[in-house]
């Protein structure tokens, strides 16, 4: 088995489930099995029958999911409807041939899943800092074929230049900027504000916009915002309250402030639409 960072992985497919795991797999999906609680378990019993990967489609798209050391990837391959309000809610506001934004694209199961959705007309930015997670998500794009999807290796921040990252425990999609002491686990990334990466790709107005940096969100939204002219605000955002206690203001508030409103909330995002423009 190659690495996930590595230049030339294997294609996929290599790593299609086998016949016990895809058992698991089904039985997972037709189950409560697919509940957050028994995920760890699983991926525990699905690596034992062949460690490493496993290729699979989600939502359309097809994934190598290295789901042992990700909590999004063992959710999107244990539970077909992972995240499906959110995405729900993401495809009623971005129509065919339209635009999706992705701050923190992960492996792309947002990005991905409305790419399909807005078709080789549409554009979608994907924008992922962390190296391997970001190898991971170009490989699950090449896979779905997808022309559509422009991928940013930079973190979205208030300011063009360089932050620190880092992983807490084995959950590789829990990466974060750091905001105090930098510990000898964190690495430098690139730094782009969001304004500069949607003007980089050519993007003169988005539909949807889906935010989940762990904490950050604030830093990246408010400066936007304050900079960015209102023909550049997304109509729709899926925004990450989970960490919201880690932010120095409240982006929510700035954005109830610029005429959205809350339509929705789930376990770990909130839904806002934005007014007539």
């Amino acid at each position: 088995m190659k690495p996930d960072n590595d230049p030339s992985p294997a294609p996929f497919g290599a790593f299609a489930p086998t016949a016990a795991q895809a058992a698991i797999i089904r039985l997972a999906h037709r189950s409560r099995l697919k509940r957050g609680a028994f995920r760890p378990m699983l991926s525990r019993l699905v690596n034992l029958l062949r460690a490493g990967p496993v290729d699979v489609a989600y939502q359309g798209a097809s994934f190598r999911f290295y789901h042992q050391v990700s909590a999004t990837e063992r959710g999107a391959l244990f539970n077909p409807d992972y995240n499906i309000e959110e995405l729900d809610f993401l495809r009623a506001h971005t129509p065919s041939g339209g635009v999706f934004v992705d701050v923190g694209a992960n492996v792309g199961t947002y990005a991905m899943v409305l790419a399909r959705h807005v078709g080789p007309a549409g554009k979608v930015i994907a924008i992922e800092p962390h190296p391997v997670t970001h190898a991971r998500l170009a490989f699950n794009n090449s896979a779905s074929g997808y022309t559509q999807v422009r991928l940013v290796a930079a973190a979205a921040g208030s300011a063009d230049g360089e932050l620190m990252i880092e992983t807490d425990g084995d959950n590789l999609g829990a990466s974060h900027i750091v905001t105090g002491e930098v510990s000898s686990r964190a690495i430098k990334v690139p730094s782009l504000r969001l304004q500069r990466i949607l003007e980089d790709a050519g993007v003169t107005r988005v539909d949807a916009l889906k935010i989940d940096i762990e904490g950050f969100e604030d830093r990246a939204l408010i400066p936007f915002f304050k900079d960015a002219p209102p023909t550049l605000w997304p109509r729709a955002v899926v925004i990450e309250h989970l960490s919201k206690n880690e932010w120095l203001d409240d982006c929510i508030a700035d954005m109830r402030a610029r005429g959205y409103s809350e339509t929705g909330e789930t376990r770990s995002n909130t839904l806002l639409v934005r007014g007539s423009r």
